[in-house]
């Protein structure tokens, strides 16, 4: 499967929105993979809850949703290495205090760079979801400009 996955990260070089997501059952090995990915291209992966978190501590609440999408930009910046950016636990980017649109987000930091996510919703009938309808997190988007890699 990293086979597979490290073909893939080349493809899309050529690509307008450079974003893969890894797609797949609670799990699944999801992060394995990415993990995977990270040693063989000897670059960081960024746990996106954990850094962010980390920032917005130093932020006043009513000030966190207006920093949250430069934080992502910043930490994006310095752990991108050769064109490619790997993200691991991007839960917190659908906390709604946040006020952000997550797969926009990563949608628009795949244009300037490869942009490899672990999608922590499904994927049905090329829809992607995260958390179920009803519950105040819940997101649905439809999977144009992107490239969804399935993992059983």
């Amino acid at each position: 499967m990293i086979e597979k996955l490290d073909s893939l990260v080349e493809d899309i070089s050529g690509l307008n929105s450079k974003l893969v997501l890894l797609i797949g059952p609670p799990q699944s090995g999801k992060s394995n993979l990415l993990g995977q990915l990270s040693a063989r291209r000897q670059t960081r992966l960024l746990s996106v809850g954990a850094a962010i978190g980390r920032e917005l501590l130093t932020v006043p609440s009513t000030r966190r949703h207006l920093q949250a999408a430069d934080i992502l930009k910043d930490l994006s910046d310095k752990f991108s290495c050769h064109g490619l950016l790997l993200m691991d636990n991007i839960e917190i980017l659908f906390d709604r205090t946040l006020q952000l649109s997550p797969l926009d987000l990563l949608k628009r930091h795949a244009h300037a760079r490869r942009v490899i996510a672990v999608w922590p919703g499904e994927l049905r009938d090329d829809r992607l979801s995260y958390a179920t309808t009803g519950h105040p997190e819940h997101q649905d988007y439809g999977i144009d400009g992107l490239v969804p890699f399935k993992i059983q």
